[in-house]
């Protein structure tokens, strides 16, 4: 089996440690975050990391751990 990188657990770390509080709480909020960049992609938004895979999924996650996409809970939506 292959293992993933980075694991949901260290992105909701590097999330959480990143917005200063829980903003992603369970593997099912990551997951959430990184579909909607997906879609994002595919529907053309441009890309904010480099590299060699360009599978939609891949470069939101990617972009997500990296920290070139914030994520924000529904209580940020007014802010």
């Amino acid at each position: 089996m292959a293992m993933f990188q980075p694991t949901y657990g260290q992105i909701m770390k590097k999330v959480n440690e990143e917005n200063g509080e829980e903003t992603l709480t369970s593997r099912y909020s990551v997951v959430i975050a990184a579909s909607k960049r997906a879609r994002q992609i595919v529907d053309g938004a441009k890309v904010l990391v480099k590299s060699n895979d360009e599978k939609p999924l891949t470069l939101a996650v990617d972009e997500i751990y990296d920290g070139d996409v914030k994520v924000y809970t529904k209580k940020h939506e007014n802010e």
